[in-house]
């Protein structure tokens, strides 16, 4: 049998690492260009040179592959051999009803599986402008914080201006300096999560004067300046606490800090105004992340701003919050439903620079992006699935599913992106479903049909 060329992966995040895992897996020698860990080359957001690094969040969000459209796409990724998913699950952290991982130990198992496979090689460079072009075939996978060279290179070769927009970081506490003589463990509506804890966020209450006097701190608080960056748009899916503030003195409240399903042992008939809720961080349980508390306050005003919260007036930071810069391509111009761009198409993308928002569907689209490559260079037909799945919805977004005319956005996974059902009135036994409960079940139905679907294909390839 003819030796096999490899394809080549460019970026060891999430996307990457997925991508170089699932090439791999089918047989296919890979090459993994990462140039963290070459002296002198960084990023403004990584701290380390490990593959999957993550930069914001903790959290994989929610598991409930029934309910929610981030669970099901966990499923979908299972069901596919994911080393995202089955590291994340072997690093979990308790997180209610999220997949939250400690996020070292996540890394750390990540980058060791793919040193340890036979088939991938990791080579620590910069790839400074376009691959040569006896790669045949390539899956860019650079994230938000492609290199300059890169990047340029990149845009030379669309025509296209480089759409772009701020991701923030939420700052992380050390849970020693947390008082717990105010704050107390709660899920919202004691909801478990995948590691069975229904206690796995600390809560933090406000009064009503309390929290006018911090929303008055976020909007008055130095704010870092981006130079030529300032009027770049945020993405809605993460704002910085600050602009959520000035979008109105309520919407704190009806946001991350929204004080519901909730209840302060210490007094239960009294609700609190509002609620900061941090959630673990590690696996020994001694960091916890404030929740949707990205931020782009200087570090001064962050650390003095956050001590205001009752709970963490004596509050240690282990990593105070900050912005970084995301980018992204005009994918349904520039990609086809291969996600090889359409101009040169030895080169295929995948993670955030194609359009997708979010750890999960950044390294969905590094398993595609992966699958498709290994199975053109084994000469194979293969084509991306269905839409009726959430990876199949994804690259239908990317590749297209936005509304004609508008501008292309970046998205995160959501029902909305699937086909329709139509909504159920009564369940399998023939028995009426309340009104209230129709959407869940509907979307209980919508996650069955993209399993479904998900394991055809994957039985088919």
């Amino acid at each position: 049998m003819t030796e096999l060329s490899p394809i080549h992966v460019i970026g060891g995040g999430l996307a990457g690492s997925e991508a170089a895992w699932q090439i791999a897996s089918a047989g296919v020698p890979v090459v993994l260009h990462e140039m963290r860990g070459v002296p002198g080359v960084r990023t403004d957001a990584h701290h380390t040179d490990g593959l999957a690094e993550l930069v914001c969040s903790n959290s994989f969000r929610s598991d409930d592959w029934e309910h929610n459209a981030v669970g099901l796409l966990h499923a979908e990724m299972r069901a596919l051999g994911s080393i995202i998913m089955s590291c994340g699950d072997a690093h979990q952290v308790p997180a209610g009803g999220a997949l939250a991982v400690d996020r070292d130990g996540f890394s750390q198992a990540v980058t060791a599986k793919l040193e340890a496979h036979p088939l991938v090689t990791i080579q620590r460079e910069e790839i400074a402008g376009l691959p040569p072009e006896e790669w045949d075939s390539v899956i860019v996978a650079t994230g938000p914080l492609t290199s300059p060279a890169l990047a340029e290179a990149i845009l030379k070769l669309t025509g296209e201006e480089s759409l772009s927009f701020f991701d923030a970081i939420a700052p992380i506490v050390h849970a020693e300096s947390i008082d717990f003589d105010i704050a107390w463990r709660q899920s919202r509506y004691d909801k478990e999560g995948p590691g069975g804890d229904a206690a796995a966020y600390v809560n933090c209450p406000m009064n009503k004067a309390e929290y006018e006097a911090f929303v008055d701190a976020l909007i008055d608080g130095p704010k870092a300046e981006f130079k030529e960056w300032e009027n770049v748009p945020y993405f809605d899916g993460c704002l910085p606490i600050e602009v959520m503030a000035e979008r109105g003195r309520e919407t704190l409240r009806h946001g991350p800090m929204k004080p519901v399903g909730l209840t302060n042992p210490r007094d239960p008939l009294v609700k609190a105004h509002a609620i900061v809720q941090l959630r673990q961080d590690n696996a020994l349980g001694t960091l916890f992340n404030i929740v949707g508390f990205q931020t782009k306050l200087k570090h001064g005003a962050q650390a003095e701003t956050f001590r205001m919260i009752p709970g963490l007036q004596n509050a240690q930071f282990a990593r105070l919050g900050g912005l970084h810069r995301n980018t992204y391509l005009n994918s349904p111009q520039l990609l086809d439903r291969q996600l090889r761009m359409k101009s040169m198409p030895r080169l295929r993308f995948a993670g955030q620079v194609t359009g997708v928002e979010g750890y999960v569907e950044s390294a969905a689209t590094g398993l595609l992006a992966g699958r498709l490559a290994a199975a053109e260079r084994l000469g194979k037909s293969l084509d991306a699935p269905e839409a009726h799945t959430a990876l199949g919805a994804l690259v239908e977004h990317i590749t297209g599913g936005h509304l004609a005319g508008s501008k292309f956005q970046p998205m995160n996974i959501n029902y909305g992106l699937l086909p329709p059902l139509e909504t159920p009135k009564v369940d399998e036994a023939g028995v009426k479903i309340p009104m209230k409960e129709r959407g869940r079940a509907k979307k209980r139905l919508m996650s069955i049909r993209a399993l479904r679907a998900l394991e055809a294909w994957r039985d088919a390839a």
